[in-house]
């Protein structure tokens, strides 16, 4: 297994791209910690909530390194059941954020009868949609893709994505939990798995001269999906376990190459400057309707920051 310098080897909060050499197979290794702990620190969701959110951002994160793109990457997640809403936003080259809503009644009599852990995403989302957008400026064309969630995980959907739209082999693993942190609390911690199979004619197989025995190569991509299956929650998570070792027992017997990380960081793009603008973009009657006490006060979703204004400086607004 090649090695990464020590100027670019990481252990937390980072992409770390890989390929399995022998089986034609290229996939990245998502490590959550710090960065989010502060996203999830911000908001008091409750703990299904929270993982279900956790794996979310671990997803982005694996979604958005496949990319070549210098922009916003953007997922989101649509239901009808108790989590009606799930976003998560990565902005190239590595900044992260996100939020939820849900309803805690309905998440309250959800669990009265069923185990949240299982087959979270119909259990607590229900029915609706799960969208990925890349957005690069106004000087490039905005991408988005849909599927239905259909799948017990936000792995399945994703899965089911790849293989109706992009016509890509992918197969994605996803964890996330709240661990002891060492110091007597506890942090929010999520990992991730993606494989996919490299195209028959790719440059990476090509340059390398590898023929192509067919049902070779079937076996070989059977194989690294059964062998990526076998990370273990806790594994992907473990706060004592290098990316490099993860990989390394996944896949040494086929050969595992290391490539260069992406840093991971919580940010938020929110300010007051934003807020602003937003209520200056509000008629005088909207401006009306959020008035309290002589105050406008816009709250951020992603980070819980609040923006206080007086409302005189809006009531004027065409």
């Amino acid at each position: 297994m090649s090695g990464l310098s020590q100027e670019y080897a990481r252990e937390d909060d980072l992409i770390r791209p890989f390929q399995v050499e022998r089986a034609g197979v290229r996939g990245r290794l998502a490590r959550l910690g710090p960065s989010l702990d502060a996203i999830l620190q911000r908001h008091d969701y409750p703990r299904p909530v929270a993982t279900l959110l956790g794996e979310a951002i671990a997803l982005t994160t694996l979604l958005a390194g496949a990319l070549k793109f210098d922009g916003v990457f953007s997922l989101q997640a649509k239901g009808d059941g108790a989590v009606r809403l799930l976003v998560a936003d990565f902005v190239s080259p590595g900044t992260i954020r996100g939020y939820a809503q849900f309803d805690e009644a309905a998440l309250d009599r959800t669990a009265e009868t069923k185990d949240l852990d299982e087959a979270p995403v119909p259990r607590l989302m229900g029915s609706g949609y799960l969208a990925f957008t890349v957005d690069q400026g106004e000087d490039a064309e905005r991408y988005q893709g849909i599927v239905p969630l259909e799948g017990a995980t936000l792995g399945d959907c994703a899965h089911k994505y790849f293989r109706d739209s992009e016509q890509i082999e992918t197969a994605i693993r996803l964890a996330a939990a709240e661990v002891d942190d060492g110091a007597g609390g506890t942090t929010w911690r999520a990992g991730g798995l993606m494989v996919q199979r490299l195209p028959e004619g790719a440059p990476a197989l090509l340059a390398r001269g590898v023929e192509i025995d067919r049902e070779a190569w079937e076996e070989n991509w059977r194989r690294a999906v059964i062998l990526m299956a076998t990370a273990r929650d806790d594994e992907l998570v473990d706060t004592g376990l290098s990316p490099d070792v993860l990989l390394y027992r996944l896949y040494h017997e086929e050969g595992v190459r290391v490539f260069r990380d992406v840093a991971l960081a919580f940010g938020c793009r929110c300010s007051r400057e934003r807020a602003e603008w937003v209520l200056q973009s509000l008629s005088g009657e909207a401006i009306a309707d959020l008035e309290v006490d002589g105050k406008l006060v816009v709250d951020c979703e992603f980070c819980s920051a609040r923006y206080e204004f007086e409302a005189a400086e809006f009531r004027d607004n065409a």
